[in-house]
């Protein structure tokens, strides 16, 4: 995911308006099989509308046309590969640019780091990296903290009453990633629901708002987003001035920020797309990993075991989460399963070939990354949920190339493998986790997969 954009036909949208605007005379056809344009000026934008979403559009043309595929979005060009072996093939010597990063800072009108010399984008990428690492290792008896509470509170409800996965799992990301990110000044709840409120305003328009102009064109919606987005500048710019000069009990990713050499407006975006795409990730991420072990005893039975074997009675520690093996398997077979973050993108600056064609300079290049995450001759029984794949090398490798482990990994998703680890290691020893009977999951396919409607489950103390 580091070296992959992850998202939502918004993401698509702003690339290929940025991609017309630099290179508007690109039109070329490459005679690799797929759609016609279905209208002359959208191409094939009517079509991924009546699919719900490009992740599912994508899984109908793969099928229908094979693991290499084209379409035209607009008056351009674009080509999506759909299987391992033309992921390994597919090379683009001129990407500089973490496309997620830069995507998402388009959404948001940010500026700064798009006018950077390569030089400066790398040292900044860097120390974002660091801030998260940083973080993580200051705040993990935080986090292991966050997640007693959400054992304590689970512990109170009676056997048979449902919770609310999705709900849960957003209020303990939420509060994980403000004071991870800002600090202490988000142990008040009060603030957490604040910040919550303008989070979901921003990410509902970033799934949905941007794709067929509707924000633009209901101004109420407009300015609720907006304003939302003002408001969550505010915050940040009043984070910043706090802790600025200062030394706090707890290092938060702001900090590492202000110890570098970056002007007031870049530390802001970059702490507002770690608030943003950390707390989502980890929620979904934690959300699908619980949802899973209801649907399995045996997984649930086993992770069960290794938590027993390697943590005892005591708490988990930094040290010890690399034992976990069986652990981040589940959480790998998660990601998988769930197709977390199902697209991934990039411009093809030079002229390349994939399976004996050619992609022409210029070309939107997709990676249809949830259509590669089920493929059979990847994956043996794709559709079913089995940590134990992940025991062959080969399994762990794919997953690597794909951008979900390994050096792949994007900072927000690591963060999101500890949170969940530790969450795990708090939940798993102390209850058994059930599904509701009849509860039939469906997925929303937006920048981040998450259930389309509230997961339930419930609960059992563990004798």
């Amino acid at each position: 995911m580091l070296d992959f954009a992850i998202f939502a036909v918004t993401f698509l949208l702003i690339l290929v308006g940025a991609v017309l605007y630099l290179y508007p005379a690109s039109r070329q056809a490459s005679g690799i099989p797929g759609l016609a344009p279905t209208d002359e000026k959208d191409g094939n934008l009517p079509d991924i509308i009546v699919n719900s979403s490009l992740h599912e559009f994508l899984v109908n043309l793969h099928e229908k046309y094979g693991p290499l595929v084209s379409f035209w979005f607009g008056r351009r060009l674009v080509v999506s590969l759909g299987s391992i072996d033309l992921l390994k093939q597919h090379v683009n010597p001129n990407r500089l640019l973490d496309p997620f990063e830069t995507m998402l800072k388009s959404l948001l009108r940010y500026q700064s780091s798009l006018n950077g010399d390569t030089g400066e984008s790398h040292m900044r990428r860097k120390l974002y990296e660091n801030s998260v690492t940083k973080s993580l290792q200051s705040n993990f008896a935080l986090i292991q903290k966050l997640s007693e509470e959400l054992l304590a509170k689970w512990l109170s409800l009676p056997e048979a009453q449902h919770v609310p996965l999705c709900q849960h799992m957003l209020g303990f990301a939420m509060k994980s990633v403000t004071q991870t990110a800002m600090g202490s000044s988000f142990e008040d709840d009060r603030e957490v629901i604040r910040f919550r409120r303008h989070h979901d305003a921003i990410w509902s328009e970033i799934g949905k708002g941007f794709l067929d102009g509707s924000l633009d064109k209901n101004m109420t919606r407009k300015k609720h987003y907006e304003d939302a987005l003002v408001e969550m500048e505010s915050i940040i710019r009043k984070v910043t001035k706090e802790r600025r000069g200062r030394s706090f009990n707890r290092h938060v990713f702001i900090d590492t920020l202000l110890q570098g050499s970056l002007s007031d407006q870049q530390i802001l975006e970059d702490t507002m797309i770690f608030s943003l795409a950390g707390c989502v990730i980890t929620a979904n991420l934690c959300t699908w990993a619980v949802y899973f072990l209801t649907t399995s005893e045996e997984v649930q039975q086993n992770l069960y075991k290794e938590m027993d074997r390697v943590l005892g009675k005591g708490p988990i520690t930094h040290e010890k989460i690399e034992q976990l093996r069986y652990c981040r398997q589940v959480l790998c077979e998660t990601v998988r399963t769930a197709k977390l973050t199902p697209i991934a993108a990039q411009l093809q600056e030079l002229e390349g070939r994939v399976d004996q064609h050619t992609v022409p300079k210029e070309t939107l290049v997709l990676y249809a990354l949830g259509v590669m995450l089920q493929d059979s001759s990847s994956w043996p029984s794709p559709y079913k949920f089995d940590p134990g794949r992940f025991n062959e090398e080969l399994a762990m490798k794919n997953l690597s190339l794909l951008g979900f482990s390994g050096s792949q990994e994007c900072p927000e998703l690591r963060f999101a493998y500890m949170v969940a680890t530790v969450l795990l290691s708090v939940l798993v020893r102390k209850l058994y986790l059930h599904p509701v009977k009849g509860q039939v999951m469906e997925a929303k396919y937006e920048l981040v997969t998450s259930p389309k409607e509230e997961a339930w489950i419930t609960v059992s103390k563990r004798s």
